[in-house]
């Protein structure tokens, strides 16, 4: 049997570079980012199996483009893996309508436009699997990142209902909801740590790339609705996050800890 089709964002870096380039041989690849010279340079040109493409998820036109691409070359979609992100920490009084716009269109429009274009392939072809990355800060609120914060819950909130509503058609659609991962979305919040205090408020033993790569592998194996990564800080995050007075309660001491951690591990 031919390996499956995936179609990855985010594939020059961070989790999505980790992810296309540990699993090569799993899958046939159409690895995609908007920096496509990066692609490029990370992963060489096209091959019988696998198909690097520049990737604006912003742009719905971009998604048409990859959807004819992919069915062009392999003929069928079986996974979309939604991991392009961004992180912009700015507390809301000090930003401008930029990171409202960056936010948004690249993490949130990023998803739906790619789930929508790529469910009608596999409602046509019988079947496939949705993975969608959202975060922690789609479950509960996080201060000094709520574009962020809005973003990711728009995320998690259209993937469960995506979910409910493609299942009948033999699609799956998992949202995964990590804490925070060692990337360079990472180190660019360790230089902002008073806007980034919250994301930082956990172990400081941060979440590295091959965790989120197990719980990929993980919603690949078991098809569940939803994942989140460490299991106890995500029950921690919807608890917080289900009880808004909770969550003011917890803030000032959550703040400072945050702190402390972003310290250690810039330090470090």
């Amino acid at each position: 049997m031919e390996r499956p089709v995936a179609i990855i964002t985010g594939a020059a870096s961070g989790i999505g570079r980790h992810f296309a380039r540990k699993n090569r041989t799993q899958f046939r690849w159409v690895a995609t980012d908007i920096r496509e010279a990066r692609l490029l340079e990370t992963f060489g040109e096209e091959t019988e199996d696998f198909l690097p493409l520049g990737l604006d998820v912003s742009n719905a036109r971009e998604w048409n483009r990859i959807a004819e691409a992919t069915l062009e070359k392999f003929g069928r979609v079986d996974y979309l893996l939604n991991i392009a992100g961004v992180s912009l920490p700015r507390f809301i009084t000090e930003a401008d309508e930029s990171y409202i716009d960056k936010h948004l269109d690249i993490n949130t429009k990023g998803v739906l436009y790619g789930t929508t274009r790529i469910a009608r392939i596999m409602e046509k072809q019988g079947g496939g699997h949705i993975i969608n990355i959202a975060s922690l800060a789609g479950i509960a609120p996080v201060p000094g990142m709520s574009y962020y914060t809005a973003s990711k819950f728009a995320v998690r909130g259209f993937s469960l209902a995506a979910a409910l509503e493609l299942r009948d058609k033999g699609i799956y659609v998992t949202t995964i909801c990590p804490d925070l991962v060692r990337t360079p979305m990472f180190d660019h919040q360790l230089t902002l740590p008073r806007e980034s205090a919250l994301s930082f408020s956990g172990s400081t033993k941060v979440l590295t790339v091959e965790d989120v790569e197990r719980a990929i592998q993980k919603a690949i194996k078991r098809k569940p609705l939803e994942l989140a990564i460490p299991p106890a800080r995500g029950i921690l995050a919807k608890i917080g996050g289900s009880v808004s007075g909770i969550t003011w309660l917890l803030y000032r001491n959550l703040y400072q800890k945050g702190l402390k951690n972003a310290k250690k591990l810039k330090n470090r």
